[in-house]
């Protein structure tokens, strides 16, 4: 690895090994709580350090490389299991930049690196996850290296000690057993490692089917390991400022909620947390420094799917269809209703929480259909999800919709027995009579066109441009109607979990009153961060 040719298609033939198996991975995560599916977040993260690595020139030292491999796990971790998996690189980099030659010494002393790092940046690590896993293969290596292998031998016993301690992943970690699975995060961690090794000796993968390979007498079943005593929101977001206190950023998530991870030096840092309050955690952060790439995830919703995946499995999968539907949407409300308009998989994210390309491609590719039509419901996602439908395996179209009601005006404009062309052209059609209000809070001071905005004061936004700002959530909802009404004949109103649902009938009451001969319709969206979205047509 420390020579430049080497090493990158050894990761890619890694990376590439952990993507062809993330169903078989995202299956077996049942802990610590499911912020995301352990496989496909560690795959992101590889994809994201692929990525790094091809924008190197073709004579890039091994310096540059193991920077590059560095930075774009950090950059692109995603999840528990993505930023645990960005410190074992930059452990294994570490040491990996400073060697002239690839030998079993310098293997042994990477790993052992890696285990020191990875230890660290949890604040409680547990036995029977990836951790374990980790510093098992380092404990083979040092003894490999002892004995005096050769480097084949020395991988080799790497990769062996690597699944032999994921099978004994559940004799340590209670969860596990009781749901008679193997650890999600060392498995992935397991199979990267057998990636790798095939790369080296020039072979095809060989992966034992270890994940179900308990007694014959004791079934896989899916389990419901969501504790309502459990943080709701799985939040994270990239952290930049050259004077950040770490200490102090990593204080403050302890006290915001738990599973918190705070990784990275020089002034970027990847920040991971448990917590209710989502964006009390941003406004803080935003005190500190910059925000980029946030995520957040209801993990109470990822369980149900997860559950509903398996159920399905084991009850066989629904009959194929023609066309499937992917869109974007956060908020148990909005995916209840994307649902119920006969959306197919609903991808985590909008604004603030971007989902990647390989979300995109990862959710077509899930979905029972011939051919899919991806509703990205923001237009910073619109892109993301035409690359996906440039590199997905079957035919797929995007109709870009820039707000979830444009997407319910879609959906309802979907005709499943027509083709994928006339879909995507009726249903872009549909979205050109919606126009989308939304309200929320001021994170910071800035300015808009009609004056300054101040932290805490409430801002109304119509179009994706904001027009109202005021101090009160109904008085701004009121203006914004107004700004956006139009000859509309309907106004659609979708409550944030910040809008109780008095204030939603207050609301609702006020409009009809003002405005006879128009229909109010309300519902529960549930989104984070914004306590209102409106919508008129």
């Amino acid at each position: 690895m420390a020579a430049t040719p080497l090493a990158i298609p050894l990761i890619a033939a890694s990376a590439r090994a952990l993507k062809d198996r993330v169903d078989e991975v995202n299956k077996l995560n049942v802990f610590p709580v499911p912020d995301g599916d352990t496989g496909t977040n560690m795959s992101l993260t590889m994809d994201a350090v692929i990525v790094a690595l091809g924008e190197l020139p073709a004579d890039a030292d091994p310096v540059t490389v193991c920077r590059a491999i560095t930075h774009g796990s950090l950059v692109g971790a995603r999840g528990n299991s993505g930023v645990i998996l960005s410190q074992i690189l930059r452990g294994l980099c570490e040491v990996v930049a400073e060697a002239t030659e690839l030998r079993t010494s310098v293997v042994s002393s990477a790993l052992q690196r890696s285990v020191e790092v990875a230890f660290q940046a949890v604040r409680k690590p547990v036995e029977g996850t990836m951790l374990t896993v980790l510093r098992d293969s380092a404990h083979a290596a040092r003894d490999a290296t002892r004995a005096s292998v050769p480097l084949d031998a020395l991988l080799d016993a790497v990769v062996h000690e690597a699944f032999e301690s994921v099978r004994r992943t559940p004799d340590l970690l209670p969860v596990l057993k009781e749901n008679n699975v193997v650890d999600a995060g060392g498995y992935g961690l397991a199979i990267l490692a057998e990636g790798l090794l095939a790369a080296y000796r020039g072979q095809d993968v060989v992966v034992p089917d270890i994940a179900m390979a308990r007694p014959p007498e004791i079934a896989i079943a899916p389990a419901d390991d969501w504790d309502d005593d459990e943080y709701l929101y799985c939040t994270e977001f990239l952290l930049f400022g050259s004077d950040i206190d770490r200490a102090a950023v990593t204080e403050f998530v302890a006290s915001a909620g738990s599973s918190e991870l705070v990784v990275g030096d020089a002034g970027e840092y990847r920040v991971h947390v448990h917590t209710d309050n989502p964006g009390s955690v941003l406004s803080y952060m935003t005190t500190l420094g910059e925000v980029a790439d946030v995520q957040v995830n209801n993990m109470r919703r990822q369980t149900a799917e997860r559950s509903a995946a398996l159920a399905a499995d084991a009850a066989g999968s629904s009959p194929r269809k023609p066309l499937g539907v992917v869109t974007v949407a956060t908020g148990d409300g909005m995916r209840a209703i994307l649902k119920s308009l006969g959306a197919d998989l609903i991808v985590s994210g909008g604004q603030t929480m971007n989902p990647s390309t390989g979300e995109l491609l990862e959710a077509a590719g899930r979905v029972n259909a011939d051919t899919v039509v991806i509703l990205p419901n923001n237009k910073n996602i619109i892109m993301a999800a035409r690359q996906a439908a440039d590199n997905a395996d079957l035919p797929v179209g995007v109709v870009p919709t820039r707000s979830i009601p444009q997407a319910f005006a879609a959906l309802l404009a979907l005709d499943p027995t027509a083709s994928l062309e006339d879909n995507v052209a009726s249903m872009t059609e549909s979205i050109g009579g919606v126009r989308t209000g939304e309200v929320t809070v001021a994170i910071k001071d800035s300015k808009a066109k009609g004056g300054p905005i101040r932290a805490g004061d409430i801002i109304g936004i119509a179009d994706g441009e904001i027009e109202i700002v005021g101090t009160d959530i109904l008085e701004v909802a009121e203006r914004l109607v107004e700004h956006v009404l139009g000859d509309a004949e309907t106004v659609t109103l979708l409550a944030g979990e910040d809008l109780a649902d008095e204030d939603l009938e207050r609301l609702a009451s006020r409009l009809a009153a003002a405005h006879s001969g128009i229909d109010v319709e309300t519902h529960r969206g549930d989104q984070p961060l914004y306590p209102l979205i409106l919508s008129v047509e």
